[in-house]
């Protein structure tokens, strides 16, 4: 998916096959985590209003969902396992009630150890999708061109973008959110890298398949 696309239809298309991308990817416990990260958590979340907050074995099933999606990094989930409860829940809700402010969203679940501009992004998402993006490293590298800076700075810069992005390409029929703009790209990615991967599995058959008729 090019980033700069104004195709609304490909943009549809890529945001529609996100769930085929979560299966494909052969991780069966994926499937249960993106259910509860997209649909319950939500849900768990706009139950508690006006004070909304999220709970440590909640942001723990949150991580355990991020680093399952991308890249496995246990350290995270031992630490965000290991928070105090009401220290979770205090932190949460101030990031909540600083909305839509994105900045001091973040600044404000940072304070709990494992939890990054990232994983901070991936709480404040499942919570308020109509303004903050996840921070994943595909959409990430699709709208700047860099998935290696996880900064609060490199965050606003990588949401701004995103929100825009959504707003052109939200219409009165359809209407993008940021967090569809994020879940198309990374289901554009997945996809690619798949195929990608799948052709050059075929061409090693292929290969292996040649040089045993050479031998014969």
């Amino acid at each position: 998916m090019d980033f700069k696309s104004s195709n609304v239809g490909l943009w549809k298309e890529a945001l529609n096959s996100y769930e085929t991308q979560i299966t494909s990817l052969d991780k069966p416990i994926l499937i249960s985590l993106d259910n509860f990260y997209r649909t319950e958590l939500p849900n768990l979340l706009h139950q508690r209003d006006p004070c909304p907050y999220i709970t440590t074995t909640e942001l723990s099933k949150l991580m355990q969902w991020k680093l399952t999606r991308g890249k496995w990094r246990p350290r995270l989930l031992e630490f965000v396992s290991s928070l105090k409860d009401d220290a979770v829940r205090a932190a949460s809700q101030k990031a909540f009630g600083s909305l839509p402010n994105v900045s001091k969203a973040v600044s404000e679940l940072v304070v709990l150890k494992g939890v990054g501009p990232a994983t901070a992004s991936a709480v404040l998402a499942a919570y308020a999708p109509d303004v903050a993006p996840f921070m994943s490293d595909e959409a990430m590298e699709a709208a700047i061109g860099n998935s290696k800076d996880y900064s609060l700075k490199q965050y606003l810069v990588f949401a701004e973008k995103i929100q825009a992005k959504a707003k052109e390409l939200s219409t009165e029929e359809n209407m993008f959110k940021p967090s569809d703009v994020e879940q198309a790209l990374w289901s554009s990615a997945i996809g690619a890298k798949l195929k990608t991967l799948s052709t050059n599995s075929g061409e090693v058959e292929l290969d292996k398949k040649s040089r045993r008729k050479r031998k014969r």
